[in-house]
């Protein structure tokens, strides 16, 4: 009797992704620290509440890549997002970053819907039966 029920791949798919999710945070966090020079150009200096909260969102950004297994996660780095691109007001650059990290993140969120989809239908090149030798 074979059953025809799609086998769980031998490796977990997801676990490779929040790998991508967290390197993709920690550039992130990387670009976002690296604004920190335009701050204190620009934005009043790094000691002013721009440049305290670019601080805080940097810090946030590589702090969460070890919470990417929690249900929040996702959602807090979405907020993180936009609390970049609320920047606009005061400090346009770093606005920009955080524009152009959420069409990452969407992009990134877009495959991890496509990949759990394949999964479930049992489409992942991992979940292919191997010839027998």
């Amino acid at each position: 009797m074979t059953d025809e029920t799609p086998k769980p791949p031998a490796k977990d798919p997801m676990k490779s992704f929040r790998g991508v999710m967290a390197g993709s945070l920690i550039m992130e966090g990387i670009t976002v620290a690296l604004a920190l020079p335009v701050v204190a150009k620009l934005g009043g200096g790094v000691g002013s509440l721009t440049g305290w909260s670019v601080i805080v969102i940097a810090v946030a950004l590589i702090v969460l890549c070890g919470f990417l297994k929690k249900p929040w996660a996702v959602p807090a780095v979405l907020a993180l997002q936009v609390a970049l691109i609320a920047f606009f007001v005061a400090l346009p650059a770093v606005a920009i970053l955080g524009v152009i990290f959420l069409g990452i993140w969407l992009w990134l969120l877009w495959l991890r819907r496509d990949v759990a989809r394949r999964m479930a239908a049992g489409t992942l090149p991992s979940q292919q039966q191997q010839p027998q030798q």
